[in-house]
């Protein structure tokens, strides 16, 4: 079993790595951001939308959204926030290296290093590809990263974090000549401790965006934040944006 099909994960640590602090950033964001900013009516992917952290606030703006994420317990706690903020949106339990629906999608996004899972770069390739497929013709791609050079300024250290009702520990790996990296989790909530790890590709903005360009996506792009702003050293987060031209085949034949 993958790290990521464990459900214990998304149950025991969803209130840590889902906080309401992250979801009133999301709604924030969705509202200034220009890399967010879609018409109403747009048909959007979330790509790993998790609980719907950013599904909710795309809809509340207009956006036809749909939510995939392999998880039923976040799927789950994303059906309820749609249900509590009075937004429809379109729930799927899918693998994101199976999920494809042609031409359909005028944005799609994937939040939170959600990209990047799989430790067979062919894997990650196909979820790129499945990404162009998925888009019409003049849709976007972006991607939101925790970027290998950002880790590298910021040395990684560990963080003791005070969370509600415990305290939540998480020291980070560089792995594989700074190919992946892996997150370990320690939660301790009264006489309890709960374990959890996650672990993903290591990407700089020249790898990613090579990525993106043998997937078959045009006028690539990358910024180092949600503002538009340059990914130079400044850059808080790695944001990588393409395009499905029209009339373009896959894979940049």
């Amino acid at each position: 079993m993958e790290w990521f099909e464990d459900e214990t994960l998304w149950t025991d640590f969803s209130e840590v790595l889902f906080s309401a602090e992250r979801a009133g950033e999301a709604e924030a964001r969705v509202a200034s951001s220009p890399l967010l900013r879609v018409p109403a009516g747009a048909a959007v992917l979330d790509l790993g939308c998790g609980p719907g952290t950013y599904t909710i606030p795309l809809a509340r703006r207009g956006a036809e959204v749909t939510g995939v994420d392999l998880s039923a317990a976040l799927l789950d706690r994303a059906a309820v926030a749609a249900s509590e903020a009075g937004v429809d949106v379109r729930l799927v339990r899918a693998d994101m290296r199976e999920f494809v629906e042609p031409d359909r999608f005028d944005l799609v996004i994937s939040m939170y290093t959600s990209f990047g899972l799989f430790a067979d770069h062919d894997e990650n390739m196909r979820v790129l590809r499945n990404v162009w497929a998925s888009l019409a013709p003049g849709g976007r791609i972006m991607i939101d990263l925790y970027g290998k050079e950002i880790l590298a300024r910021e040395g990684g250290e560990p963080k003791i974090i005070d969370v509600d009702g415990g305290t939540l520990v998480v020291r980070g790996t560089v792995l594989d000549e700074w190919t992946r990296f892996r997150d370990d989790f320690l939660l301790v909530r009264g006489d309890r401790a709960y374990r959890a790890f996650v672990v993903h590709n290591l990407y700089s903005a020249v790898e990613l965006k090579a990525m993106l360009v043998e997937a078959g996506f045009a006028d690539v792009e990358c910024f180092g934040g949600f503002g538009a702003e340059p990914f130079d050293n400044h850059a808080r987060r790695l944001i990588v944006r393409g395009s499905r031209a029209p009339e373009a085949v896959p894979g940049g034949a």
